[in-house]
Order: structure tokens, then C-alpha cells, then sequence
């Protein structure tokens, strides 16, 4: 953990620190997080362990951070997010910057724009998707948002092997997610999402499957803009996605004692927030 820090903080931090004199201005805000594991969309993010063979333990810890500036009420907005991660070799980083236009359609709130994943010591995980979604808040019944994201790079987050020359292509995978959020008792917010993503025909000629995952928590609003989330999180298709943890020993008519871990893995995460 003390490791992690060390590496993470300036990258993510310093940025933020830097911009504080900024976010007198309503149009600048952000975060910093810290997380007990970080899935995303259901998949560890902290996959390499010992001689790169999957880490099994539940407590992958990340340090995130980010900002967004809005463009006065012209409904325009870039922003970037990071986080540290460990799933692709030679790659501590991700960076995600976007940028989109928000605007009402009678009762909806809208929101459409591009998002770029960057991995600075292997570009090989790049990744950009455009987005589209629609947000629905009513005072009783809580507040829904879909949101479809729709891959137009070569490859999605290197599961085609796209760089390093298979052929094969990310590209039209998507993901559809549908997200509630429901303020059920005073600073309690219970928040629940379900998401589907749809691999591309190369991507599921490999073997890796489309796949559901699932997101079912609660927030705690401690004021002054810290906050404080459980939530369990995971996905199906466990199998698909699995990797070698341990390696076993081959006796020379076969491999015995090899075990194998999925980031699908369902885990329970604790996220600590501080809006800035």
C-alpha cells in the first residue's frame, strides 16, 4: 500500500492540489478516491501479481482523481479521471479524458460525448468509445440514468490483441448500463446499477464472452464534501475471463495443483471520496 501510494500520489494528487485555487469557480470541480478494489465494469483492475500470474486476494487497493470544467450553461464539458491499476504489463495508469454536451429533452437530462482510456506504459489497452445517455430524477421514486457507450478505436482495452498484430479487432463492442440512486434515509443513498457488455464478433471468436455485471451499494454523505460507499460489485462469465493464479507443478503426465482467478470475482469495496 505504501508503495502504491508513493507512485500514485503525485501523478494523481499533485494535479488536483495544483488546480484548487480554480475551484473558486463553480465551472471546475473534483475528487479525489481511494478504494479498496477497482472494478471496472464488473473486472478487477489490479490483476498482475508474482511473475504476473493473477492476484486472488480482495484487498487491491487504488487511489483515483480527477476534475471536470463545464463551459458556463452552454451545456459543453472535458474532464479527466485517473486511477491507478495493474492489469496491463508495463502500465501503472489509467487516464481518462472526455469531453461531451449536456442539455434537457423535456423531462430527461442529456448527455453525448467521447471518451479516450489512455495506458501510458502500454497503448496497446487505448480504448475510445462514444456515449450517449438519458437521466430521469423524480423526488418520490429515486433517479434512473441508461447510458450506451459504443467502441470506435481498433481494439477494446487489448482483449482483440489488436497492436501486436492478431488481426483481430475491438472495434462496435458495447456497453449498455442502467444505474438507480435513491436517497433512503437522512445523507443514505442506495445505489444500484446493472450493466451489459457485447463483444465484438473477433473478441468473442477468442473465447472471451459477452457478459452482465452488477453494481448494489449504499453512500454516506459526511458533509463538506466527503463521502464514504459500500458496494458489492462482480459479473457473470467468471470462467471466460479467468487466469492463471497459480501455476502447479507438471509431474510430466500432467499439471497438478494449477488454479485459475476471475477478475469477474464478486467483492465488496469500500470507496472513500472527497469532492473538491
Amino acid at each position: 500500500m505504501k508503495h502504491l501510494l508513493r507512485i500514485a500520489l503525485p501523478v494523481l494528487v499533485l494535479p488536483t492540489l495544483a488546480a484548487l485555487p480554480m475551484l473558486a469557480n463553480a465551472q471546475l470541480t473534483g475528487n479525489v478516491a481511494l478504494t479498496t478494489d477497482y472494478k471496472f465494469r464488473g473486472q478487477d483492475q489490479d490483476m498482475l501479481g508474482k511473475n504476473d500470474y493473477a492476484k486472488t486476494r480482495g484487498f487491491k487497493p487504488a487511489i483515483q482523481g480527477g476534475f471536470d470544467y463545464a463551459f458556463g450553461e452552454s451545456g459543453f464539458y472535458v474532464g479527466n479521471w485517473n486511477s491507478s491499476v495493474n492489469w496491463l504489463k508495463g502500465n501503472s495508469l489509467e487516464s481518462d479524458i472526455y469531453g461531451g454536451y449536456k442539455f434537457k429533452a423535456g423531462p430527461l437530462d442529456m448527455d453525448v460525448g467521447a471518451l479516450t482510456y489512455l495506458y501510458p506504459g502500454n497503448s496497446a489497452g487505448n480504448t475510445t468509445e462514444l456515449y450517449g445517455s438519458a437521466s430521469y430524477t423524480d423526488e418520490t421514486i429515486g433517479s434512473f440514468t441508461l447510458k450506451y457507450s459504443h467502441t470506435v478505436s481498433k481494439d477494446y482495452f487489448n482483449l482483440a490483441g489488436n497492436k501486436g498484430g492478431s488481426g483481430l479487432k475491438g472495434t462496435n463492442t458495447g456497453y449498455l448500463n442502467l444505474a438507480y440512486s435513491k436517497e433512503i434515509f437522512p445523507k443514505v443513498t442506495l445505489k444500484a446499477a446493472v450493466g451489459y457488455t457485447n463483444m465484438s464478433s473477433d473478441i468473442r471468436r477468442l473465447g472471451y464472452k459477452s457478459y452482465v455485471d452488477y453494481n448494489i451499494g449504499a453512500s454516506y454523505d459526511f458533509g463538506n464534501g466527503l463521502s464514504l460507499a459500500g458496494s458489492v460489485q462482480g459479473a457473470n462469465k467468471q470462467n471466460a475471463y479467468a487466469a492463471v493464479s497459480n501455476p502447479g507443478y507438471d509431474l510430466g503426465f500432467g499439471t497438478f495443483g494449477k488454479q485459475t482467478y476471475s477478475p469477474n470475482k464478486a467483492r465488496f469495496i469500500l470507496t472513500l471520496t472527497k469532492a473538491l
